[in-house]
């Protein structure tokens, strides 16, 4: 059976993967035992071993499903074809979506690459981060060379910007507040690429 049939949503390792994600993001992916996701699941840990031969296969799986299917929607973009900024408005959208629907997965990337990245089984972790900057990058540069972003654009300050300030908002989202994923998108959107600074025309001409 492929992983991905076994972990196919209503399957019980897909429940227990959820179950781990919640733990791993709340509790940290150290402080977290196997124990504790068979006690939150209700089963004893060797019931767990049937499932999965150790934590780190959890994690690795949470992983591996999330930035699979995040890059997955990043490259479908990005082969549309669209203009720079259409194509930095699509990402942007996408990621708070991930932010959405996946808030526990986001957070453990967050909060673990850093230690998960130093052993040997996460070492993909470093090439997805490249990747990533490397898709941000390609995008600011061609919409610098398409004259929809500013010609002295400091692209790699804005690809920091950009990759700190959308994917902490995993730590305030409300996936039950007033604004939908997307609402947040396009008010960030909004003052990425027009700003906070009121327009400067008229307080000019009332100093005139």
């Amino acid at each position: 059976m492929s992983p991905a049939a076994k972990n196919a949503p209503g399957s019980r390792r897909a429940e227990l993967l959820a179950l781990a994600a919640r733990l791993f993001a709340d509790r940290g992916y150290v402080s977290t035992t196997v124990r504790d996701i068979a006690d939150a699941a209700g089963i004893l840990s060797g019931s767990l071993y049937h499932h999965f031969d150790s934590k780190e296969s959890m994690a690795d799986e949470i992983l591996t499903g999330f930035l699979d299917e995040l890059f997955g929607s990043y490259a479908e973009i990005v082969a549309e074809g669209r203009g720079a900024r259409e194509t930095l408005e699509e990402v942007v959208v996408v990621s708070f979506d991930a932010i959405h629907r996946r808030p526990a997965e986001v957070a453990i990337y967050q909060n673990e690459a850093k230690h998960l990245m130093g052993l040997p089984r996460f070492s993909y972790l470093a090439d997805r981060n490249a990747e990533f900057r490397k898709l941000w990058n390609g995008i600011l540069t061609d919409g610098v060379a398409e004259g929809v972003f500013r010609e002295d654009l400091d692209v790699e300050l804005v690809y920091r910007f950009i990759r700190d300030t959308v994917w902490v908002a995993v730590r305030w989202y409300n996936p039950d507040g007033a604004l939908s994923a997307r609402d947040v998108a396009e008010r960030y959107l909004g003052i990425l690429l027009d700003g906070i600074a009121a327009p400067q025309t008229s307080k000019r001409r009332n100093r005139g």
